[in-house]
Formats: structure tokens, sequence, C-alpha cells
């Protein structure tokens, strides 16, 4: 079953896409902090300044909290998958040790969570309340708990055998009418997670043809207006593979909670302190993956024509 641009769940892209932060944004703050300073003529800055240029932010603080960088490192591996299914598609068997190298350049997980962090700490940059109600939630056992659940399912689902069984089993409760599947739902809408996933996915299906047609000869790139019809005829195949990724991918996650455990998750979502935070996590979805997909398209330009025989 294919997977949807997603991500961030909790743990990230929802779901989207589902992808920590603090140990790059952590480790190269006092090094901007100390360039800085010498840039300036000084000849360093002082302890008090650089502790509080390594300090991360409340939203930094709330990635860590919400395990990003385990997110990330799936989304790597789901990067791989993609990329090998862009090589069948574009240069069948040509691209070799080469364009797994590239794949892996472009996924490169200190940059992809320098940019989501920086989005994230944006987003909610006027919202500490959100932020702390976030991090109350998020740092309960029943938050930690659900986020070691959407990964590990997620993590699993990079299997395609897997992917296919969750499919499989869903549609088995959806045609049993499961009162499970109600809450599930409760889940996607209280996230909106079908409208914000479906979204990001075009948008990052037009920067990759926006890559791609960039890095084409004069006499074969695209006209955009071609571009964008071609890009949103896609949006009802999209949305449908993302409503089955989701109720595949949640009925899986959540089987081990009760459902009072998932209602006290749906309501933190639900709850304005959710929804503020689920923005933040697609606006950092949003900025990881449009510069990423943008990337691809070119690579994938100029591997096809450096391949074609």
């Amino acid at each position: 079953m294919p997977k949807p641009h997603l991500e961030l769940l909790a743990a990230g892209f929802a779901a989207a896409l589902a992808v920590t932060l603090p140990a790059t944004h952590l480790m190269t703050a006092p090094a901007r902090a100390q360039g800085q300073a010498q840039e300036q003529g000084q000849p360093g800055a002082s302890a008090e300044a650089l502790t509080q240029a390594a300090a991360p932010s409340a939203a930094a603080r709330l990635a860590d909290l919400m395990r990003m960088d385990q997110t990330f490192a799936i989304m790597v591996e789901e990067g791989k998958a993609h990329g090998a299914d862009l090589e069948k598609g574009f240069f069948p068997g040509r691209g070799g040790a080469a364009w797994a190298q590239t794949v892996a350049r472009i996924y490169d997980p200190a940059l992809m969570q320098s940019r989501f962090v920086a989005a994230f700490e944006a987003a909610l940059k006027t919202d500490p309340a959100a932020v702390a109600e976030a991090e109350a939630f998020f740092g309960s056992a029943l938050g930690q708990k659900v986020l070691g659940l959407e990964i590990d399912a997620r993590r699993a689902m990079i299997d395609d055998d897997i992917s296919e069984a969750a499919e499989v089993a869903a549609e088995k409760m959806k045609a049993a009418r499961d009162p499970r599947l109600r809450l599930i739902r409760r889940m996607i809408e209280a996230g909106d997670l079908v409208e914000m996933n479906v979204a990001g996915a075009l948008g990052a299906n037009l920067a990759f043809s926006r890559g791609l047609s960039d890095a084409m000869p004069p006499g074969q790139r695209q006209d955009p207006d071609d571009m964008m019809a071609e890009v949103w005829g896609q949006e009802a195949g999209i949305r449908a593979s993302t409503t089955t990724w989701l109720y595949s991918y949640l009925t899986m996650a959540y089987a081990p909670l009760s459902d009072a455990e998932l209602k006290s998750y749906i309501d933190f979502w639900a709850s304005p302190a959710g929804k503020a935070v689920n923005a933040a996590l697609f606006a950092g979805s949003d900025a990881v993956f449009a510069p990423l997909s943008q990337d691809l398209g070119a690579a994938v330009a100029a591997t096809a024509q450096s391949t074609d025989i």
C-alpha cells in the first residue's frame, strides 16, 4: 500500500508525514554564537552568552519530548524506499550506488530536523500556553505511551507485508462495524489529518515537479499551468490513499490503548492547545518536505539525463 506524505502525528509528521531535533539544535547553537562573536571582532562570547544561546526554546524542548528524532530516523528509512521507487519509475536499474547516495544526501536527518524545528518554533512562538499544555500531556505516562506506540507502528509499516496486514485488519473492523473505528474517526477529525496530509502531499508533489522541470533542458520544461493541473489531478487518489493509510496506521498503533486512554488523547488534540501544536507540526512538515521534494525532483532529472542511453 503506498504511503502518503504524512505525517507527523504526535510523534510526528501525524502523518503525516509519520518524523530529534534537539541534538542538532543544541550542538550547533554554541558554534553559531562563537562564530558570530568572532565575526564581530570579539575574542569570544561569554560563558553566560553561550549558555543562553545553547538553551533550547520551549518549542524545541517539546519536539524533544515528542521524540521527533526517532520519527525523522523512520522518515529516512521511508526515503530510501521512495528513492528506490523513483529509480524504477524514471531510470530503471541505472541509478546504482550513486543514486542511493544522492537520496541519502537529500534525506539528511540533521537538515530535516533543523528545518522542522525552525518552523515548529516559529508557529508556536506566540502561544507559550499551548506549548506548556502539550509538554504536560506528552510528559505524562499516557503521552509517552502513545508516542511509543505511534513510532513503533510507523516503523513496522515500512514493511509492505505489515502495512498490507494493517489495511486488511482495518477493513475487517469496518465490515464488522467495530465501535473502535468511531474513536479513530474522531482522532482523524480532531487533527484534520486527511485534509492536512492531502494539502501537504499536493504541495510536496508540486515542489517535486518544479524541481524536475527546472533541471531539464529549456525545451523540455513543463508549462507551469499544465504542471499545476497535473498535480491537482492527483488530489482524489492522494485523498483515498491517505484515508486508507491513516485508518490502517491508527487502528494498529492504538490497539493497545483502552477506549478511555484513546479518548483522553483525542481530547488533547481537540483542545485549543492541541490544535495549535498540530498546526505547528504540519508547518514543520511542510518546511521539511517542500525543499526536500524539490531537491528530489532536480536529482531525478539530473540522474535520468546522465544515465540516458
